[in-house]
């Protein structure tokens, strides 16, 4: 009844704030998955056992192909040491609403809170979360400036250096926010010690997913009003760390924004398009495609079918990926250009792709968690 009323009063675009991100809420729901037609896909999708949720699970993070986890809006953190095959419940705070997850190795990692006013249920007002423990205890982190109200995403971005004459890395972390506003985001230079604010454009008024290639160029998957009803798609692209960004793509439809994203080189990326137009004839779905490091962008189309939501994406080399969606999620082998139904679990938000020598494993999570595992060319 709610997203009834809801969807009544965006078809007229006069959606107060809080009935916008009431909406949002409301259509992030899974919908009954789709099947794919059998044999569709030469890759093999295996179901894994997890904690039964309701509703879509937001993200999983992994160190290596054994050493993962994953959160869910109940609050709850779950730990894995075999790649998935079994998981143990570490936390479970009642009032969270855990959207994003990174970790710097096995005993270091955050977790953002999504925060007050967008799920139901929500009574935790702190947006960033620490472990020093691998996941078992977790504590509230300060986030220099104004007070933020929630994160959507939150990134590692490890960049190759020599350092004395030998290969060493600098990592930073960074992260953004959120899905129905205020947009906000911040990064860490000394390994999550401290964190700070960045000042973002007017237009850019949700942030959905943050990207870095390096310490410099990055990108914003997000949109341009906090009201959906009048909201359009947006990828901003920073080459200066994120102290100043530009809007490299906006799409020409209201009800959209933009969700995750995916780069598997330099030069080819992607970024899921969600499109919340009541209007039953409005059935096209689009994913943006760069071939120039994020410079410039082109839509290129994914299916036609009203009912289709887009939530992650993840690429194993420029051309094979998969889009999660629901009722049922994508995939490619040819960068896009064709998409075909695919087997890896209904309204799935984050794909992780986690490389060990020839080897890949993919971790896709939704209402429930899939693995694939993929021999890399050349093997």
């Amino acid at each position: 009844m709610l997203s009834a009323i809801l969807l009544c009063a965006a078809s007229n675009a006069v959606l107060s704030e809080s009935s916008s991100r009431a909406l949002l809420a409301a259509m992030e729901q899974p919908t009954p998955p789709v099947q794919a037609p059998k044999n569709a896909s030469p890759y093999v999708w295996t179901k894994l056992t997890t904690e039964r949720y309701p509703g879509k699970q937001d993200d999983v993070a992994f160190v290596d192909a054994r050493t993962g986890w994953y959160a869910n809006g109940a609050g709850r953190i779950f730990r894995t040491t075999d790649g998935g095959t079994t998981w143990t419940q570490q936390v479970h705070m009642e009032g969270t609403y855990f959207r994003c997850l990174a970790f710097v190795d096995a005993q270091r990692g955050f977790a953002g809170n999504i925060g007050l006013d967008y799920f139901p249920n929500v009574t935790d007002a702190t947006p960033l979360y620490a472990t020093t423990d691998g996941g078992a205890t977790w504590k509230p982190v300060a986030i220099e400036g104004a007070p933020i109200v929630g994160l959507c995403a939150l990134e590692i971005v490890r960049t190759p250096f020599v350092n004395a004459g030998n290969l060493d890395e600098k990592v930073r972390l960074v992260g953004g926010g959120r899905v129905g506003g205020p947009a906000v985001f911040v990064h860490s230079e000394d390994l999550g010690a401290t964190w700070k604010q960045a000042p973002l454009p007017e237009t850019c008024a949700m942030v959905l997913d943050v990207h870095f290639l390096d310490q410099k160029v990055g990108f914003l998957a997000a949109a341009t009003d906090p009201n959906v009803a009048k909201s359009h798609a947006a990828i901003f692209r920073t080459e200066d760390g994120g102290a100043t960004w530009k809007k490299v793509y906006e799409s020409p439809r209201r009800f959209e924004l933009t969700w995750k994203i995916a780069f598997p080189t330099d030069d080819v990326g992607y970024v899921t398009i969600q499109n919340y137009d009541p209007d039953l004839d409005v059935k096209d779905r689009f994913v943006a495609k760069t071939t120039d490091g994020g410079k410039t962008w082109a839509e290129i189309p994914l299916v036609v079918d009203h009912a289709v939501r887009e939530f992650g994406i993840a690429f194993l080399d420029e051309k094979t990926g998969w889009v999660g969606a629901m009722p049922g999620g994508f995939e490619t082998r040819d960068g896009g250009a064709t998409w075909q139904r695919a087997d890896f679990g209904n309204a799935v938000n984050k794909i992780r792709v986690v490389r060990e020598g020839k080897r890949a494993s993919v971790f896709a999570l939704g209402v429930e968690m899939h693995r694939l595992e993929v021999a890399r060319e050349g093997q």
